[in-house]
């Protein structure tokens, strides 16, 4: 392990120790298109001197966009490192301005792509960015240079010396890759991280991983966040073998065939899983849905690391087990993260056999702080684990979590300002969370600018309200409001898939979602399921008043990060008539 010092070091390190026949797989014309280590690194080598033939130099910033994780992303990563080079990862899905400033802001020379919609947004900007020369796509694009050509550049392996010496002359100390953070207001920032503080983060982070160099990994979450693309370096330093899942849409599907052991999932996800569990169990009818639900009722009472009780072994055999076969059968973890998790969500799937591991990190801590696992009985629901080795956390006396170690980032790129507003002079990152240590085990009790008072004084914290409601299975999305205000409120959106059955099966006649959010009784259920959470809290915080909406948040229509954490200011302005309403303002 001493040997890997820089992220191009882990592909070498696995050809050395466990060599895999599939290092990397994607689908392409719906056949699996496999590498093995040594041909990944070969490939990697290509790009390497490819790029050098197109004059990239050490600290060249290289730009990767792909709607998709695919094999081609991980090959142009090394690619581009071994040479001392820069990857700028960047969300497909951003606006046309952002785009505009990370390239000009980085200084990006070249841009590959995965397909013609990023190809055509890329062009479109490519004369307001000076330094970008060329755009080359993975996928054949008219009018677009494929990467294929770069590999045939690199193709003369007589260049590989000039890409040895310059691999000897990377530090482990130097920039790696600037991910930048979109936030929920202001201008995208540069995190600047370093080989070593992703190297150090995987080192630290591999006995959590409860698998070894005969597992298979699949992989779905965007490699451009940080949480995905280390462990992807996680999976290729411990042997695992990376398959790529085609889309979001066909993850079930891919599960099914590729029968992963490890995964990562983001709650919303593990949360549509647990109702396509629960509706499928529910829909089977007669005594197949008592026994059903009989099970479910079980996993509510379930606690880690007991032995499990006659009912749970029968309740295993007869549906639990049934469960993890239509998920393939073999998962060891699921790894989660970017969002809390609702500790009854964790509860289940640890009850039915499926552990999930929920864990703590931002792109600036490279970016695992804490996670559960399954060594030393270290599960805690409700709970994001306890810190990996190697790094500090303490709680500051306002309860702001801060975090020291060799994974807390060199700074924001061209932006000394801020970075010294969150890394102070002893080396404290301060992450904007609050947290609390518990027997060694760290909780997220919410966001420091987040907490607001109401016009009475009493402070309020909507993180907590809000992962506390979103328990309903009729509510999908939703936001605790009332800053300055009598009293807290909240902006729902329904769980429409889930709400619209509920009407069905109650007489209640709803054919779209306006009509679902103005029909009476399904306010007054709604209403019965706020009540029934209000009674979590204080008086004066619970929420009195609420409104429906008809669609839902989302990264395209700009209430959502990237990492899916809601924009609160934005989401206000495009509601202010309800809150108007709410608090019965002209």
């Amino acid at each position: 392990m001493d040997s890997v010092k820089r992220l191009f070091d882990i592909p070498h390190y696995q050809l050395e120790k466990f060599p895999q026949e599939v290092a990397l797989a994607g689908k392409i014309n719906n056949q699996w298109k496999t590498y093995s280590t040594k041909e990944y690194i070969e490939a990697a080598n290509a790009i390497s001197r490819g790029l050098l033939k197109l004059g990239i130099q050490p600290g060249d910033k290289i730009a990767v966009i792909s709607h998709n994780n695919r094999p081609e992303w991980n090959i142009m990563d090394i690619g581009v490192l071994q040479i001392g080079a820069v990857n700028v990862p960047v969300y497909p899905t951003i606006s046309e301005s952002d785009y505009k400033f990370i390239f000009n802001d980085s200084e990006v020379k070249l841009c590959f792509v995965s397909n013609d919609e990023l190809f055509e947004k890329v062009n479109h900007i490519i004369g307001e960015v000076p330094s970008l020369t060329s755009i080359y796509s993975f996928l054949p694009v008219e009018g677009c240079k494929s990467w294929n050509e770069v590999l045939e550049l690199g193709k003369d392996e007589s260049g590989q010396s000039e890409v040895e010496a310059l691999k000897d002359k990377v530090d482990p100390m130097d920039l790696a890759t600037l991910i930048y953070t979109s936030g929920t207001t202001g201008l995208p920032k540069g995190v600047m991280l370093s080989h070593n503080n992703i190297v150090s983060n995987c080192k630290a982070s591999i006995e959590r991983l409860p698998t070894d160099h005969t597992a298979i990994g699949l992989s779905f979450l965007p490699v451009c966040h940080v949480f995905e693309r280390m462990i992807l370096y996680l999976y290729q330093i411990t042997g695992v073998s990376i398959y790529f899942a085609e889309s979001l849409e066909t993850i079930k599907d891919n599960i099914v065939e590729v029968r992963p052991h490890v995964f990562t999932a983001v709650p919303r996800l593990l949360e549509k899983v647990y109702d396509g569990i629960v509706a499928g169990g529910m829909s089977a009818g007669g005594l197949k849905a008592k026994i059903f639900k009989w099970a479910l009722e079980l996993t509510q009472s379930y606690e880690y690391g007991k032995h499990p009780s006659f009912q749970r072994k029968l309740a295993d055999k007869l549906v639990y087990s049934k469960v993890r076969d239509k998920l393939g059968g073999r998962i060891e973890a699921v790894a989660s993260g970017s969002a809390a998790l609702q500790p009854r969500l964790a509860q289940f799937f640890h009850a039915i056999g499926i552990p999930i591991y929920e864990g703590y990190g931002l792109t600036e801590t490279s970016p695992v702080v804490s996670v559960n696992s399954n060594l030393n009985d270290g599960v805690r629901f409700g709970s994001v684990g306890y810190v990996i080795n190697d790094v500090e956390v303490k709680i500051a006396e306002d309860g702001e979590i801060c975090v020291k170690g060799p994974n807390v980032m060199m700074g924001y790129y061209n932006r000394p300002d801020i970075t010294s507003e969150v890394i102070d002079s002893e080396g404290w990152f301060h992450t904007g969370d609050i947290g609390k240590l518990e027997d060694g085990f760290l909780r997220i009790t919410d966001r420091k600018k987040e907490i607001f008072k109401t016009s009475g004084g009493k402070y309020i914290a909507p993180q907590v309200m809000e992962n506390k409601f979103k328990e309903s299975r009729f509510i999908e999305q939703l936001i605790v409001i009332g800053e300055n205000e009598k009293h807290p409120a909240a902006l729902i959106v329904p769980a429409f898939e889930f709400s619209m059955q509920w009407c069905k099966d109650n007489g209640i006649d709803v054919s779209s979602n306006d009509q679902l959010i103005e029909n009476e009784k399904f306010i007054g259920q709604i209403r019965t399921e706020v009540n029934k959470y209000n009674q979590e809290f204080g008086g004066w915080e619970q929420v009195k008043k609420f409104e429906l909406l008809p669609e839902e948040w989302s990264v395209e229509t700009g209430e959502l990060t990237p990492t899916l954490k809601l924009k609160r200011k934005i989401i206000m302005s495009k509601c202010e008539s309800l809150v108007n309403k709410i608090y019965e303002k002209n």
